[in-house]
């Protein structure tokens, strides 16, 4: 009795200590965004001063500035959603030790899952620069075009109804799942579970960031919408059939949009 009752006292501490480190990682990834992501203004001076401006000199400082803008943005986005999994891995990990802190354990596992979305975050300010290159982005890095904003609406549209996110998905909605398949001990084993649940949830995810190349990658209010988004598809009852309904209303808005722009 005495042991259940410290195994459940050491599961409540685990608890506080990991949910504090990470509504602290996600505030300060939030504070960072809504302080301008490292630009020399905020957003809402900013979009006032660049109308009409050309876009940003891609130098090597101002790459890195986007890199970390879009990792930070990963951040803020994708760690409320992977909380549970965090939660659970944590309790999982104290229960089978049987003593021992697992807050190492816990934060590898989350290292792995950031790495992940490091990695998308070099590949999208790649695409940013792209993008800007062909002029169908905007100082403000929001679509100039309105039949490439379409396209991107029915790709992540069509992207919601298939079996590769239908996939992806289920494993992001089934933690407990996730661990008795996947479980490997240490703390590399740690990370490698990280690294494949970020995996899996960068495969549900990666096209609805393509989002913010439509609404605005500085746009505050996009990318709240795009993260309340992720977290009740990922856990809400509904979530899998929500997802559905976005598809097929992304669908809809994405042929009303190009044909809007048609002669």
């Amino acid at each position: 009795m005495t042991g259940t009752t410290t195994l459940e006292r050491l599961l409540r501490r685990d608890r506080a200590v990991v949910v504090a480190g990470l509504v602290g990682v996600i505030l300060l990834s939030w504070a960072y965004l809504l302080l301008g992501a490292g630009m020399p203004m905020d957003p809402m001076s900013m979009g006032e001063a660049m109308a009409g401006m050309a876009p940003m000199a891609w130098s090597p400082s101002y790459a890195l500035l986007m890199v970390v803008m879009w990792a930070v943005m990963m951040a803020a986005m994708m760690l409320p959603s992977a909380a549970p999994m965090i939660l659970l891995f944590a309790a999982i990990d104290r229960k089978r030790r049987q003593g021992g802190s697992p807050y190492g354990r816990t934060w590898a596992f989350a290292l792995g899952y950031v790495v992940v979305w490091l990695g998308f975050s070099l590949v999208a300010a790649a695409l940013q620069w792209q993008l800007e290159r062909v002029a169908l982005l905007s100082p403000m890095m929001a679509s100039t075009s309105a039949v490439f904003g379409g396209v991107v609406l029915l790709a992540v549209g069509f992207y919601q109804l298939t079996p590769l996110k239908q996939a992806c998905l289920k494993h992001c909605r089934s933690p407990l799942d996730f661990i008795l398949h996947h479980w490997r001990a240490g703390m590399g084993g740690a990370t490698a579970m990280g690294l494949a649940h970020g995996a899996y949830c960068l495969g549900c995810c990666w096209m609805l960031m393509a989002l913010l190349f439509v609404g605005g990658v500085m746009n505050l209010l996009w990318i709240a919408a795009i993260a309340a988004f992720v977290l009740v598809e990922k856990t809400a009852p509904a979530g899998h059939w929500l997802g559905h309904a976005a598809g097929l209303v992304l669908i809809v808005w994405g042929g009303a949009t190009i044909a809007s722009a048609l002669p």
